[in-house]
């Protein structure tokens, strides 16, 4: 794969995580790509939920009341900041401010966005948040030209960011639905590097 075939701009794609992934905190992963550009790129891994963890503990932890908390998976969004929380929205939200202003979110594309600040998960625990939406602690973050060289060396494939195959797909099965709209049987890839 040359130079020229890597996008200069995969926001909003979906990277999925090839079998001979260096890096042992990736394999298996699909991250959705937040922002992509020539100084870096900061994606949300979207498949790998932390069990031992609940959006309802996360409220509690958060003091946030709920009465009824949704049912949100919470995700291991990357090894960067493992901290800090974001949540990966459909674009029909946005959280407003005291003086009505919309505030902290990344408007990804038409279908898609992303906020980081508390507003979001007060709105969520009180039923007027956005209709899908995933929680991620930390994130995937590449400095110039770091994904462009893991792509051209078949550390990941990309693929188009569905809002079923993001929110509605069951986690354990969102690596394979990725292929699979690639037209990719998971089986017939080896963890050894090639070029088609």
């Amino acid at each position: 794969m040359s130079a020229e075939t890597v996008p200069s701009d995969l926001t909003g794609q979906l990277l999925i995580a090839m079998p001979g992934m260096g890096d042992p905190r990736f394999h298996g992963s699909v991250v959705f790509l937040c922002a992509h550009s020539p100084t870096g790129a900061m994606g949300l891994i979207v498949n790998k939920e932390i069990e031992e963890l609940s959006f309802a503990d996360m409220l509690e932890q958060l003091e946030i009341p709920a009465d009824t908390p949704p049912g949100l998976p919470v995700c291991f969004g990357g090894p960067v900041e493992t901290g800090r929380g974001f949540v990966l929205h459909s674009a029909d939200y946005a959280p407003r401010t005291r003086d009505g202003e919309e505030d902290g979110t990344l408007r990804v594309d038409s279908r898609f966005s992303m906020t980081a600040t508390m507003d979001v998960l007060r709105d969520l625990a009180d039923g007027t948040g956005p209709r899908h939406a995933l929680m991620a602690l930390g994130y995937a973050g590449w400095g110039p030209g770091q994904l462009e060289s893991e792509i051209r060396q078949n550390g990941w494939l990309t693929c188009e960011a569905s809002p079923t195959l993001v929110f509605g797909a069951r986690m354990e099965g969102k690596w394979e639905a990725a292929l699979a709209s690639l037209g990719i049987d998971p089986l017939m890839l080896s963890s050894e590097a090639g070029h088609a």
